[in-house]
């Protein structure tokens, strides 16, 4: 490996401080939070995304407590994801232009950012400088150890996000004669192998993680401004005011070595892929941030090229950093932000209901962003129930629904108009809390239907399955149904109660790990022109739950 220089050294251990500090003295953002919830109970997997993100908080966790028990493998990756790419840069040149590169890297917004923020992309970014680097060694001089190892590395980065699987099928791409490379395969079958218990949590779990982000997540109406348009945005957002020179440099480039067409096919690739995925939903800035990486490669070999380059993008680089600072005050002290941020005031907002109720759990509806955000403040019991006017999520599939059962606690909802008492919630909203002596809930109730697509005409009797996959029995008396039709873009719209037909009508209890069988009609709708359909389940007098998936409908 090659020696670092001094100076480099020097950078790379000012900005692991730095990014220490502002680890433990910014409050946690609502994903790290939920994130923190993931590593409370170690997985496989986890509904929304694979592990990796939950096991650096265990990791951070033991060796400090508090944000930086959340953060601190972040600070650490962050580094290493500098180091890496500095390593896959072989042009002499570059020794003499450290500052330079410095100056580039940590002007890029989210690369910035995900210096200490713990969130999936962080370790996304890491394992993508990490594969590189890997697969430059392995071009070169392929061997088993190298395949090996890219295959542990390929492993980690899916293990990562579900997104890294781009930056594994466009690199390869880049390079078909692989399929003809025998190291190559072996480097697959060892990703797959390490990926093995990741593939059994979604087998056991019914594929909850695939079928929501390809399936159940909700849309809405293509807006040329909002989702084509605001993507060339996000594309701008990762550079700032460098990012003229940056996609020049691109431009620029050309693929003469099979590892530059791999970073072209990767920056590339992905552009595009997330382009056309433009014209069917809104793209986040994150999603792409794969791209920070091999165009921090491309930029740099191309700065020490060209000296116009080399001299605006280090004047443009320095007002990112001015200003990515200032940004970076901001999280810290809200008394100089022009807007309320999400990592403002979260411990004070915690103190300010758990100081009124002590250690009684508290049930936060809809929101699997308060819930975990209000039990890493105050230590308390929390649990977020989920109803369908919302989305599943880890609260829906793991063990919290149990701690709060037939126990006293706080209802927050934003949506009551009164209550015991008044709770202000994060994002400025209001919202009331009441008290429930004997709360009792059955989120994990399955609603099952045998047909994927039913006809809007349908006036026939449809087979309906309720399955119940807890170890206690279920009072029949306690559930009531309801149809929840569902816009085009899979939002709910319109709930309406049913009373199906229950095929033996002597029974009184839903046992544990059995079924129930009914039948019912298709309640007549308002709304126009629904697209699915789900049935929902209310018990106790809460909300309808999101027991079904959705049907179709259709004319």
């Amino acid at each position: 490996m090659q020696k670092l220089p001094k100076l480099f050294i020097y950078l790379l251990g000012i900005i692991f401080v730095i990014n220490l500090i502002q680890s433990y003295f910014t409050d946690l953002i609502f994903d790290e939070a939920y994130y923190w919830h993931y590593a409370q109970n170690m997985a496989w997997g986890y509904f929304d995304h694979p592990p990796m993100v939950a096991f650096l908080v265990k990791l951070s966790s033991f060796f400090f407590e508090g944000e930086l028990g959340v953060r601190f493998m972040s600070c650490l990756l962050s580094i290493g994801t500098l180091i890496f790419i500095w390593l896959v840069i072989d042009n002499p040149k570059k020794k003499d232009y450290v500052l330079h590169f410095f100056v580039l890297t940590f002007s890029m917004t989210l690369l910035n950012a995900y210096g200490f923020f713990t969130l999936p992309d962080t370790p996304l970014l890491f394992f993508t400088a990490v594969f590189l680097y890997v697969y430059k060694k392995f071009i070169t001089a392929p061997s088993v150890v190298l395949a090996i190892i890219l295959g542990l590395v390929m492993s980690a980065l899916i293990y990562s996000k579900y997104h890294a699987v781009l930056v594994i099928i466009f690199i390869l791409l880049s390079n078909i004669k692989l399929v003809l490379n025998k190291y190559a395969w072996l480097a697959v079958f060892v990703a797959l192998l390490g990926y093995l218990p990741h593939f059994l949590w979604l087998y056991e779990n019914d594929f909850v993680s695939i079928k929501y982000h390809l399936f159940e997540r909700p849309n809405r109406a293509y807006e040329f401004n909002d989702y084509t348009v605001g993507f060339f945005l996000n594309l701008l957002a990762l550079f700032g005011f460098t990012f003229f020179w940056v996609y020049k440099a691109l431009w620029k480039t050309k693929g003469t070595d099979a590892f530059n067409r791999a970073l072209l096919f990767l920056t590339y690739g992905t552009i595009l892929f997330f382009f056309i995925s433009s014209f069917n939903r809104r793209i986040q800035t994150q999603w792409i941030i794969v791209i920070s990486i091999s165009l921090a490669i491309i930029a740099f070999n191309y700065m020490l090229e060209n000296e116009n380059a080399k001299k605006w993008i280090y004047r443009m680089g320095l007002v990112n950093i001015v200003l990515l600072v200032f940004v970076r005050f901001i999280l810290v002290f809200e008394e100089i932000s022009p807007l309320h941020y999400e990592s403002h005031g979260n411990k004070e907002w915690a103190a300010s209901i758990s100081d009124r109720v002590g250690d009684t759990p508290v049930v936060f509806e809809n929101s699997y962003r308060n819930a975990p955000m209000y039990a890493f403040y105050s230590g308390n019991t929390s649990f977020s129930l989920n109803n369908v006017m919302y989305r599943r999520n880890q609260y829906s599939i793991d063990d919290s629904e149990s701690k709060v059962q037939h126990k006293r606690v706080l209802y927050v909802s934003q949506y009551l108009s009164k209550g015991d008492i008044a709770v202000d919630l994060p994002k400025q909203k209001k919202g009331f809390g009441v008290y429930m002596d004997n709360f009792e809930s059955f989120r994990k109730l399955r609603a099952i239907l045998d047909e994927s697509e039913i006809s809007l005409k349908n006036d026939s009797p449809i087979e309906l399955k309720i399955y119940n996959p807890y170890d206690f029995d279920i009072a029949i008396n306690k559930l009531k149904y309801s149809v929840v039709y569902h816009t085009q873009y899979k939002r709910p719209e319109e709930i309406i109660g049913i009373t199906p037909i229950l095929k033996n009508p002597d029974l009184t209890v839903l046992k544990a790990k059995d079924t129930l069988y009914y039948s019912f009609t298709l309640p007549t709708f308002k709304m126009e022109n629904p697209g699915y359909f789900k049935v929902a389940i209310s018990e106790n007098g809460l909300q309808p739950g999101m027991n079904g998936d959705n049907i179709k409908l259709v004319n």
